[in-house]
């Protein structure tokens, strides 16, 4: 282990191999493991059973190849928790800070995990997926490889994702959006104006017939949006190489309320 500093601890029958890096404050709680292609930021919390760094799961790989994963500061990885590292050289899996990855969820190799995501228990990402910031993702929730995850989404437990799911969007069951995560968007403080054009940005693409990217071109080539959230909701249909989850049952959650 190196640059450990602080009141970093780590507990009786856990393993921490040489070359893994430890911020100040971590925990590293009994028979958990942090291989020595991790990096973990300040006051990151393992439990018990955690395998931190391993290898990806690809038949493919080369384990002679140095490649990392890096946990970002305050992250709580619970138990029974898997992180692989990338499989290109020099690559890097991501998980940012102030997440809560509960017990048994699995990141594969080569995703990215924005900041203060909540990943509830057997929440399995495949290798390549993005997750945004604030997401939550409930328990039991699957997700496809190369698959996105946009900003404050929000996916039921039990959901299978092989297509993206957009910022601020509810999802459930088989790539199915439900709904706009208008909760998580309250919480954030978001204007009433900039979540009314959410609105507007949402009901545009979702409800409207026709290629839902193209969609998404036109209205940001038409403008009228002016807030920087909901260009990027729209923004986000002019990636991706997977579709995208589409509405097939919206209820009131997207309709104009005095409450935004």
């Amino acid at each position: 282990m190196s640059g450990a500093r602080g009141d970093t601890r780590v507990h009786p029958a856990a393993i921490v191999e040489d070359g893994a890096r430890l911020g100040a404050g971590c925990v590293v709680h009994a028979l958990a493991i942090v291989r020595r292609h991790a990096v973990l930021g300040e006051g990151v919390v393992v439990h018990p059973g955690a395998v931190i760094g391993g290898d990806p799961q690809d038949l493919k790989f080369d384990p002679a190849t140095e490649s990392g994963v890096r946990v970002g500061a305050r992250t709580v990885i619970r138990e029974h928790v898997t992180l692989n590292r990338a499989t290109r050289a020099g690559g890097w899996t991501e998980i940012g800070s102030d997440c809560f990855l509960m017990t048994g969820s699995h990141v594969a190799h080569d995703c990215t995990v924005g900041d203060q995501v909540v990943m509830a228990n057997a929440v399995l990402l495949a290798g390549h997926v993005q997750v945004g910031a604030r997401a939550f993702l409930g328990g039991g929730a699957v997700f496809h490889q190369f698959v996105r995850i946009g900003e404050s989404a929000m996916v039921s437990g039990g959901a299978r994702m092989a297509q993206d799911v957009a910022p601020y969007a509810m999802a459930a069951e088989r790539n199915e959006i439900i709904g706009l995560n208008l909760v998580g968007l309250k919480r954030r403080g978001f204007a009433r104006a900039t979540v009314a054009e959410i609105k507007r940005a949402f009901r545009a693409l979702y409800l409207a017939p026709g290629n839902i990217r193209e969609l998404a071109y036109a209205a940001l080539r038409e403008g009228g949006y002016h807030s920087a959230e909901a260009r990027h909701f729209l923004e986000f249909f002019t990636g991706g190489r997977r579709g995208f989850a589409r509405a097939r049952r919206v209820g009131n959650q997207i309709e104009d309320s005095d409450d935004g």
